[in-house]
């Protein structure tokens, strides 16, 4: 029986009847985004401001572990903020003296001479005291940042600050996921009041709707530009702003905002009149009971054309007509007739991380952490966490989402192939923290961290297994060509098998004071040999011949070191593991398909040992996900569907979909939503493959025929 899907998705339909610093909805096109509060606009900023939790923020800003404080799930603890972002809004401070990016770096000692690494930062939040000798560290790991661009909200024409939400009587606000809306329904001073926001899919652009008789008693809807939320480092200060508006016609100005030397435009149209609001803002206001704004950004001073207007109608089409399409022709999993309690929690899950993963994760760069809602380590995005973001668009048919940020790779290839050749690598070495430059930000951590290398590798694989043609190979071989020469370069021969040598941190980030020794992390090995595999069969689809030092170093990967109780170690050297971060070592057989050098029933012995005695309060969102696809992998998907569902304060889902983190930095995380999706095509193919579901579970699965089951069961070129 066909899934009926508008009646899957809309069963999901968050709602919210009072204002909570986490209740908010963002609506977005991937490249743009706009965050709503209970008045379906950002009308309560103060209630969704962070408040910073110092035992729990990581301390260089980047991803140095916090002090974990055993406690639990609190939803008071955390809040989100409302704010207004696009992949192309970014601003830089001007440092008090000319710095240089040589200033941040460290030579290490290496088995083939001294390499240098960006790793003098220093470990310090934004507003700590930075010791002079890493000035230069910290300022290119905060810069640039990604800016808020403005604010769109309910106003009193008479009052230019913002209002609590104390004015709000009998609401009930609904975000609409079939057709990507927020619609809003309450009473302020009497007055019923109704709002529909939207954003345009194809451009950056939000549409919003009042109707209510309170327009005519002196109300309004304002774009006002706050300051940048303050996370600057003490030696940023003052941070410069400006603007200057155009009054077109009274239905049509635009402004010119600058931060710092970063310049954009704003376009706000009406069908009332524009004024002035506040020291920078401009108001909407009518005497009529309905009022519709339109507001437009670009990057840049230059002036919208005339021509350049959309209505409220218009944009609210445009969205119901993309989401209808995104819905119908994607994957979908109905577990509607399943007995057990907690389908439906898994359920809401995933169709609300379909919604927002849409939103915030498929524009044309690789996102932050935190998407287009907030910043998260300046805004920047991180490549390691870039298939959590992105991989699930291929595995759930919707792989033209993930395809919009391959160009970005493209653009920064010569910047990769720089850096490899700084450090005395063939090939192109990516970034781990970066932006749209493609600039590697120093970091104590982030610049030793390795598995972020085969990442394009895997995406590009998994969107051909999707059905891609030549011409997709074509385009796209220079990134795998690049990416390989450089892994088969970095590795070091010994006794005739290759290893990962250090300077090295593996995707558990435990391992950062034993950085100058660690080598052989499980994981990286098997990604190394697979990865460098399916390089080949690349160059064989393209009647190429073999590389062969690719080939050689795929099969010749050093065996992972397996400890005395059976089971797999995170790294090669001491402390051999670590039982708190991230239990990466599941991820050589589950996230990735099987090779030679995974044994599964030694795999099998390591998830039971996690499951048992792993600090949970230590893990992240996207580790139950890395459990549930071992366990998929390994034909257990009770074992697969209790690890997407335990109880644990990381792995927490809010009303609107997000996974909160840590109090005060992060109150929501992207990553966690991509895993689940993934790990749940894991589960979806293992069940097609044979593998039962536990009682009480019913599973309705479609549009996954388009990925080739080998790209999830049995694994890919180059394995057995």
């Amino acid at each position: 029986m066909a899934i009926d899907r508008r009646r899957l998705v809309r069963r999901h339909n968050p709602v919210i009847t009072s204002a909570h610093p986490t209740e908010v909805f963002t609506v977005g096109n991937g490249d743009a985004a706009l965050t709503v509060d209970l008045s379906g606009l950002q009308s309560f900023p103060e209630v969704h401001r962070l408040r910073p939790d110092p035992l729990r923020v990581p301390r260089d800003g980047l991803d140095a572990l916090p002090e974990q404080r055993p406690r639990a799930f609190d939803r008071d603890d955390f809040q989100i903020p409302l704010q207004t972002q696009s992949g192309w809004g970014w601003y830089e401070t001007r440092p008090t003296r000319p710095l240089e990016l040589a200033e941040a770096e460290t030579t290490h000692a290496t088995e083939r001479g001294p390499v240098p690494y960006l790793d003098r930062m220093g470990l310090q939040r934004p507003g700590d005291p930075i010791a002079p000798e890493f000035t230069a560290g910290a300022w290119f790991h905060y810069n640039p940042r990604r800016a808020h661009l403005g604010r769109l909200a309910l106003v009193r024409l008479d009052h230019p600050g913002p209002l609590d939400p104390s004015i709000i009587d009998d609401a009930l606000t609904t975000l609409d996921l079939w057709s990507g809306r927020v619609d809003a329904d309450y009473s302020v001073l009497g007055h019923r009041v109704q709002v529909t926001t939207v954003g345009d899919p194809d451009a950056d652009r939000f549409a919003v709707q009042v109707r209510s008789s309170l327009l005519a008693e002196g109300w309004g809807v304002a774009w006002v530009f706050d300051p940048q939320p303050d996370d600057l480092a003490p030696f940023e200060h003052p941070l410069e702003e400006t603007t200057s508006w155009e009054a077109r016609s009274p239905q049509d100005w635009i402004a010119r905002r600058t931060v710092e030397a970063t310049a954009y435009a704003v376009h706000v149209t009406t069908t009332g009149e524009l004024r002035e609001h506040g020291p920078d803002g401009v108001v909407a206001a009518t005497d009529r009971p309905e009022l519709d704004v339109v507001v437009a950004l670009r990057p840049g001073p230059a002036a919208f054309d005339r021509t350049e207007r959309s209505t409220f109608t218009d944009v609210c089409s445009a969205a119901a007509e993309w989401w209808c399409r995104y819905w119908e022709n994607g994957s979908a999993v109905d577990l509607g007739d399943s007995t057990d309690e907690r389908a439906t929690e898994l359920e809401r899950r995933l169709v609300l991380s379909q919604y927002l993963l849409a939103v915030n994760c498929a524009g044309r760069t690789p996102p932050a952490e935190t998407g287009l809602t907030y910043n998260s380590w300046s805004g920047k995005f991180h490549l390691e966490m870039h298939w959590w973001h992105a991989a699930h668009f291929a595995l759930w048919n919707r792989g033209a989402l993930l395809e919009r940020s391959l160009d970005f790779y493209h653009r920064s290839l010569d910047a990769a192939r720089e850096t490899a050749r700084h450090q005395g690598y063939r090939g192109a070495r990516w970034p781990k923290q970066t932006d749209p430059s493609a600039r590697e930000s120093p970091s104590n951590i982030g610049v030793f961290l390795v598995w972020q290398q085969p990442h394009v590798i895997h995406l590009l694989e998994l969107l051909h297994a999707s059905g891609r043609d030549e011409a997709f190979l074509r385009r796209h071989y220079p990134l795998v060509e690049a990416t390989a020469t450089f892994m088969a370069d970095v590795v070091a021969e010994r006794n005739d098998s290759f290893t990962l040598p250090p300077p090295l941190i593996p995707a558990q980030e435990s391992y950062l004071a034993e950085r100058e020794t660690t080598a052989d992390p499980t994981f990286e090995l098997a990604y190394w040999s697979w990865a460098l595999a399916v390089a080949n069969t690349w160059r064989e689809r393209l009647g190429l011949v073999e590389d062969p030092r690719w080939r050689r170093v795929s099969e010749g990967m050093r065996s992972p070191t397996v400890l005395d109780d059976g089971t797999y170690a995170a790294v090669a050297t001491p402390p051999f593991l670590v039982r708190k971060d991230h239990p990466s070592m599941l991820m050589a057989y589950g996230w990735l398909p099987p090779t030679e050098l995974i044994d599964p029933s030694i795999m099998s012995a390591t998830l039971d040992s996690v499951w048992e005695h792993w600090d949970l309060q230590s893990s992240w969102g996207w580790d139950y996900p890395v459990m549930a696809m071992t366990a998929a992998r390994l034909g257990d998907l009770s074992r697969a569907i209790d690890g997407l569902l335990m109880t644990s304060p990381k792995n927490v889902y809010l009303n609107n979909g997000h996974n909160p983190q840590m109090p005060g930095f992060l109150s929501l995380y992207l990553p966690a939503n991509g895993g689940l999706l993934a790990a749940t095509a894991h589960l979806v193919a293992a069940h097609r493959d044979g593998a039962a579901l536990p009682p009480g579970w019913s599973i309705v699965a479609e549009g996954f025929e388009s990925v080739r089951a080998d790209s999830l069961d049995r694994g890919l070129a180059g394995a057995p």
